[in-house]
């Protein structure tokens, strides 16, 4: 490997041969010729394109009936749950041996260029939300997520397909196992519905790998771990952003949806004439609790539902 030539004569006189081979240290040159390596701007297009997608999907669909292609849906997603778990036992069985021979190298470096490639796949989720009309599943964390792993993924492959960067990919390719799971059993219909009460914990389960690969981000800088700097760096702020916008996407699908549905049952608690029809109505509300706590006839005709009658 040319980085270890250098290692080796760090005293070499400089020519043009050694600055040429300098020039491509950076770059791993195992994956050189492999599909979408060898540049920078097929996968910037793509991603682009994909923006290009969610901006202008939803004005074409405007005007046209959702469509709904169930069987292509639930196939999508077992194969994108079946990818994932291969590259997760992949990895994982391949981290485990410890030789540092060229082949089983290649082979971690093979597993996360399907990894990369599997995000180019994931652009897949929002044509479906497009093509059915799901726009509020468009959200900036979804978009964020899918364009950004595509795309950073690309200078993982590119400069380190291997290393620290397999753990993270390891454990999102498990996590994805099973989310990939929930959309295809979900895709079923409404009849299975009840079956999927676990989707929350999916969404801890995410933001439990992100805490994880966080950490290890932080402890890698700590103990000077071989690796670029600047990718510790930019792997913990942007484990950091995920933190945020997953919590607050929690937060807002579930611990305030409990909240609403717990305050919800109290309104309900209340006697007819108090709700009406389970929204408050503080107008109609107030005047029969001062009928009721001075026992004389309200002075507007009200009906027992807190509704006033029309003459």
């Amino acid at each position: 490997m040319k980085i270890g030539l250098l290692l080796r004569y760090p005293g070499h006189h400089r020519n043009h041969q050694l600055v040429a081979m300098e020039a491509s240290i950076i770059t791993d040159e195992r994956v050189a010729s492999w599909l979408l390596m060898s540049s920078p701007f097929p996968t910037l297009a793509l991603t682009l394109g994909y923006l290009l997608l969610v901006k202008y999907g939803p004005v074409f669909m405007k005007d046209r009936k959702p469509r709904n292609p169930r069987e292509i849906i639930v196939v999508y997603n077992l194969s994108m749950a079946l990818l994932n778990l291969y590259i997760g036992i992949e990895v994982r069985v391949l981290s485990l041996k410890h030789d540092t021979s060229v082949v089983r190298l290649l082979l971690i470096a093979a597993a996360l260029w399907w990894y990369y490639f599997s995000k180019l796949l994931e652009f897949s989720d929002t044509f479906f939300f497009i093509i059915r009309k799901k726009n509020s599943q468009l959200t900036f964390l979804h978009v964020y997520h899918h364009s950004s792993m595509f795309a950073l993924w690309w200078i993982g492959i590119k400069y380190v397909a291997g290393g620290s960067s397999f753990l993270g990919a390891m454990l999102n390719s498990f996590v994805h196992v099973l989310m990939y799971s929930y959309y295809a059993l979900s895709a079923l219909g409404p009849w299975i519905r009840p079956f999927l009460w676990w989707k929350r914990y999916l969404t801890l389960i995410q933001i439990t790998q992100f805490v994880a690969a966080f950490v290890l981000g932080l402890n890698a800088i700590r103990v000077g771990c071989e690796f670029p700097l600047w990718m510790q760096y930019a792997l913990v702020l942007y484990m950091a952003s995920f933190l945020v916008l997953f919590g607050d996407f929690y937060v807002s699908a579930y611990a305030r949806r409990r909240e609403e549905q717990a305050h919800g049952k109290q309104l309900s608690s209340i006697p007819n004439g108090y709700v009406a029809n389970g929204c408050a109505n503080n107008l109609y509300n107030e005047i029969l609790l001062m009928d009721k706590r001075t026992s004389k006839k309200a002075p507007y005709p009200v009906t027992t539902n807190g509704i006033m009658k029309q003459d």
